[in-house]
């Protein structure tokens, strides 16, 4: 069972900060004992599966204490609690690496004098009697070192752990019937359940054979060939109540004595195709030809496809018990029933075990005999030595403990991997290589459809990709999260690479797309994208639409002068109307520029352009806070409580660690590029020029609104650019005041 989460404890713990999210630090040995104190609302995860895992599936398994194909919190406090107690050093956990110290073991521990002996064994037996540390490999390779042990605690007893052979023929024969059991050493054996069941079905078999002794004249009339007359009938039974049952209804009614047996329109679709040697087309067909009355003829005119289970039913059955007869009457087949039906009935009460094929005399034989008592003896020799096989398994639990539990620890209790980017988190799948960026956010999923649902909710840019290996046919699904640069080019039906954690590559194509903000300059250029893909449309469709009616008229002009085409219609003479609706085209026209012109007319030159701006930046508003409250939600829960995790934190995606988590191509630093293109495009110079001319337009107009250009060039005989605004008001004020210092007097 589960370890109780314990109270939290007064720890003095320590933490560290990734992403806005405060994280517990667990870099101790002291840490890790300290873990059942941990407040559970201080985890980053409380629960997740056991597959779809980056991770020992063997030590997941030993992680999953219920085994409900789940790893709890309670389930991570167990491990851990059992190894720092087990070791003399919680540290060897931090430590890690595959070779277990046996100085480390802590013989004070129930568990610790057996994990010692179990490992001084295996050393012994790999000729390293002194060696004073044990690899995962050699534990877990147990199955192998002691395959020669034929009693090694398991329970199991293989043919081999019996010393005389009556014994070991009895076990095979166990084995045969009740199947195998495999022993620690892989080999076929057999266990106290198997062997209980053998004999149980044994003593059945045995009560089931002396009713028939008892009572052989009822139930085998014929002895031995009894039960062989009874599976000939058991063969033509339906059969024969079949025709029978029509000779019934004939003679009930004359008017349905020729339905009863099948037309001839019947056999056309059979006898159209080539026919098998045994008839089996009409199978389905009646016996023989029913009439009122008619016995069964045993031979002659019978259904093709039952002549030969026919002949063996009037061979074996109606030969043993009626005698010699070619046909069969209604009376003599219910007599021939009354029969065999003690006979049926014992044979329908057959045990179900698969003793049988032993044949009664072995059966009782090994009822008779000392060989149960062997059996239960050698299997008791065997659980005797129990605890060696449970301190192997400790062993083997051990070592894998020291090598993954602190790792684990850093991908479940916080995502210390996930945040640092030192080694990749338990659930990142791979990197997926596409649209010039690599995403190392990627996590399998088996049904994108129902994660979507879920992961939707995280607020960030995900696509559904499908990756196949073409070489190999393997196949899997992926979602990825897209955390840097834009979705122009991200769509369904793209194609990309994904590598997985071992390297093996995979062909990717997007199938499905949860489009959130990816970054706030995208959100600012989305309107003006919008605004640019809706004229393109409209632009595109009207051409369409102009080609089609071009076409049209091409058409119309080609028939109507061919041979025999009417003189064209007289075209209609000039329409006053259409010069009207231009000039109120343009007078609305004329209207608007007229109105927007009044409006830059409020504002000084120089503030023109940051007008412009603000125009631009109210337009993007509402998207650019839309995006912002997006990209403030976006975290990692949602797509991982979709993937069958318990995320107990927010686990924001921010906009540094979504630079990490999604690398844009980048040219290397100290790379040299050579910029001759030779298939650049030509540009003009003057875009270039009058950008340069605005900028130099742009601070002239803003010094000269502003006075300073007048103020830089008061001491010229004529100033450039307007007064100071004091000093105009005096001037047109016709105030005589001397100007403010610093300024010379306007000429």
């Amino acid at each position: 069972m589960s370890q109780v989460i314990t109270a939290p404890s007064p720890r003095n713990w320590r933490f560290f900060r990734a992403g806005g999210l405060d994280q517990v630090k667990i870099e101790t040995g002291a840490d890790l004992a300290a873990l059942p104190g941990l407040d559970l609302k201080l985890w980053v995860a409380l629960a997740c599966p056991v597959s779809s895992l980056e991770f020992d599936p063997k030590t997941a398994a030993l992680l999953d204490i219920d085994k409900d194909g789940r790893i709890r919190a309670s389930d991570l406090i167990a491990a851990v609690t059992w190894a720092c107690s087990v070791l003399k050093n919680p540290d060897d956990l931090v430590k890690g690496g595959s070779l277990l110290r046996l100085d480390g073991i802590d013989e004070a521990h129930p568990d610790g004098p057996p994990i010692l002996g179990a490992a001084r064994r295996i050393l012994a037996h790999l000729n390293r009697p002194n060696a004073q540390s044990i690899s995962l490999e050699e534990a877990a390779d147990a199955k192998t070192i002691f395959a020669g042990d034929v009693l090694n605690g398991d329970g199991v007893i293989i043919a081999d752990s019996a010393l005389d052979p009556a014994t070991r023929r009895l076990i095979l024969e166990i084995i045969d019937c009740q199947g195998p059991v495999p022993d620690l050493s892989a080999k076929p054996g057999v266990d106290q359940a198997k062997a209980d069941a053998f004999f149980a079905d044994c003593a059945v078999y045995d009560v089931w054979m002396a009713r028939a002794e008892r009572e052989t004249a009822t139930i085998l009339p014929l002895g031995d060939a009894t039960l062989a007359a009874v599976a000939a009938v058991d063969a033509v039974e339906a059969k024969i109540n079949d025709y029978f049952g029509r000779c019934r209804l004939a003679e009930f009614d004359p008017r349905v004595s020729a339905s009863v047996n099948r037309k001839e329109e019947d056999y056309a679709p059979i006898i159209s195709k080539d026919i098998s040697l045994a008839v089996s087309e009409v199978a389905g067909f009646p016996l023989s030809q029913a009439a009122p009355g008619k016995p069964l003829p045993l031979a002659g005119p019978v259904n093709p496809a039952h002549a030969a289970a026919l002949a063996q039913f009037r061979d074996i059955a109606v030969r043993l018990l009626l005698g010699e007869k070619s046909e069969l009457a209604e009376a003599d087949w219910l007599a021939l029933l009354a029969t065999l039906a003690p006979c049926r009935a014992w044979k329908s009460a057959k045990p179900a075990g698969a003793v049988d094929k032993l044949g009664v005399a072995r059966v009782r034989e090994i009822m008779a005999g000392p060989g149960r008592a062997a059996i239960n003896s050698l299997i008791a020799q065997d659980r005797a030595l129990e605890s060696q096989g449970a301190a192997i398994a400790n062993l083997e639990k051990l070592a894998r403990f020291v090598r993954d539990l602190h790792g684990f620890c850093l991908n479940f209790v916080n995502f210390k991997n996930l945040y640092s980017g030192d080694a990749p988190a338990l659930f990142q799948a791979g990197i997926l290589y596409l649209d010039q960026r690599a995403c190392h956010l990627c996590l399998v999923v088996e049904d994108a459809g129902r994660h979507a649902a879920m992961a939707g909710l995280a607020g960030a840019f995900l696509a559904y990709v499908d990756c196949v290996r073409k070489g190999t046919g393997e196949k899997l699904s992926i979602v990825a999260i897209f955390s840097e640069g834009d979705d122009d080019n991200l769509m369904a039906g793209r194609n990309g690479v994904f590598y997985d954690r071992k390297g093996r590559e995979f062909d990717a194509t997007i199938t499905k797309i949860v489009a959130n903000p990816i970054s706030l300059r995208q959100s600012f250029w989305s309107p003006y994208k919008k605004l640019v893909r809706l004229i393109e449309e409209q632009v595109a469709k009207r051409a369409t639409a102009a080609d089609a009616e071009v076409h049209g008229r091409l058409g119309a002009v080609i028939v109507s002068t061919g041979p025999g085409a009417t003189a064209p219609p007289k075209k209609p003479g000039f329409d006053p109307s259409v010069v009207a609706l231009a000039s109120v085209a343009l007078g609305s026209l004329a209207a608007a520029g007229a109105a927007i012109l009044t409006f830059f007319g409020k504002f000084a030159a120089w503030q023109l352009p940051l007008a412009l701006a603000g125009i631009m930046l109210v337009i993007s508003g509402p998207s650019l806070l839309l995006a912002f409250i997006k990209l403030r939600k976006r975290n990692l829960g949602p797509i991982l409580d979709a993937n069958g995790w318990a995320i107990n934190a927010k686990a924001r995606i921010n906009g540094p660690f979504g630079a990490r988590l999604t690398e844009v191509a980048k040219v290397p630093a100290g790379s040299s590029i050579d910029l001759r293109d030779r298939y650049a495009e030509k540009s003009a110079a003057w875009p270039k020029l009058l950008a340069i001319a605005f900028v130099i337009w742009w601070i002239y107009a803003f010094m000269d609104d502003m006075g300073l250009l007048y103020r830089l060039t008061s001491h010229w005989d004529v100033p450039l650019g307007k007064p100071p605004a004091a000093l105009r008001l005096r001037l047109e004020s016709g105030s005589t005041n001397s100007p403010p210092a610093g300024i010379a007097p306007a000429k």
